[in-house]
């Protein structure tokens, strides 16, 4: 016999049941759900907020443009969240924050692209 994954009850009947009760399976639920969205909206923000930075230094009808660090750096632009990523033929990494891509430069410039 197994017990309760939320309160340690003994559980009877089949041999894969994790709780005891209908009443711990969606407390369990319940508060996964929550700390899942938590964590969820709070990366969100970030990513809405790179997006916000770049879409500031592109204006509304850029394509591309080349920047140097330091200026998104002021921004503080956290390059540790973003979408997605792409490898073009020539072997060069796009960081994507949703419809915006960066591509960083080895002399410290930056090239911002709408896609």
């Amino acid at each position: 016999m197994a017990k309760c994954k939320i309160c340690s009850k003994m559980i009877s009947g089949r041999s894969d049941k994790i709780f005891c009760s209908l009443k711990c399976k969606n407390y369990y639920h319940t508060n996964l759900i929550r700390v899942t969205n938590i964590a969820v909206s709070q990366i969100d923000i970030i990513l809405h907020r790179n997006r916000s930075i770049l879409l500031e230094i592109m204006g509304k009808n850029a394509i591309q443009k080349k920047i140097n660090r330091i200026v998104l750096d002021k921004k503080k632009f956290n390059y540790k969240y973003h979408t997605h990523t792409t490898i073009n033929s020539v072997g060069k990494t796009y960081v994507y924050v949703y419809d915006f891509a960066w591509m960083s430069f080895s002399d410290d410039e930056i090239l911002i692209v709408r896609r």
